[in-house]
């Protein structure tokens, strides 16, 4: 999926809003692109390197979703416990990669954390 694509899909879902609030952090450097639901964040990623996607998951899920797949793994600059990265070009397909996205979306939709 091309960062196109991809951004297209996460501003599809019901009430998304985007923004690059860490602008003053990276001073020029890169360019972080966060989607929120409900005023929270629940995907972002790196625009200048569209190499992962970072997204939010249940603490439940993780284990078997880093065991299951090599190109799941530990965030870019997130809590270790509730969010995961996304490498993108391995072996977590697209399909996979939407319903990751979408599964952060409904639970930080739901949990509003």
């Amino acid at each position: 999926m091309d960062i196109e694509g991809f951004r297209e899909y996460c501003l599809s879902l019901p009430g998304v809003s985007e923004g690059t609030p860490f602008e003053k952090f990276s001073r020029g450097k890169f360019t972080i692109l966060v989607f929120y639901v409900s005023g929270h964040m629940f995907c972002y990623f790196n625009i200048d390197d569209f190499s992962s996607v970072t997204v939010k998951c249940d603490p439940d899920e993780m284990g078997e979703l880093k065991a299951r797949y090599q190109g799941i793994g530990k965030p870019y600059n997130g809590n270790k416990r509730h969010w995961i990265s996304v490498q993108l070009g391995s072996d977590v397909d697209d399909a996979l990669l939407k319903q990751l996205v979408l599964n952060s979306y409904n639970l930080v939709k739901t949990n509003k954390k």
